[in-house]
């Protein structure tokens, strides 16, 4: 059985795999039109979301967007 893992934000999360950028964020109880996203060094449209498969091993970047004023 391969690790079901990736690397998010420099700490490793324990996830199933293989799911898309939007259900990992999901799982993680971010909105996915509330974050930026780099996956494996590339950043991620997020229209890509919902079609850019994870796998075991992956490393994630998410930052959050902060409005204000």
């Amino acid at each position: 059985m391969n690790d079901q893992s990736v690397t998010a934000n420099g700490r490793l999360i324990a996830t199933k795999l293989p799911c898309t950028v939007e259900e990992f964020l999901v799982a993680q109880g971010l909105l996915p039109r509330s974050v930026v996203v780099e996956h494996n060094g590339e950043a991620v449209a997020p229209s890509e979301f919902s079609r850019r498969q994870l796998n075991a091993g992956d490393r994630l970047e998410i930052v959050k967007i902060v409005a204000g004023g």
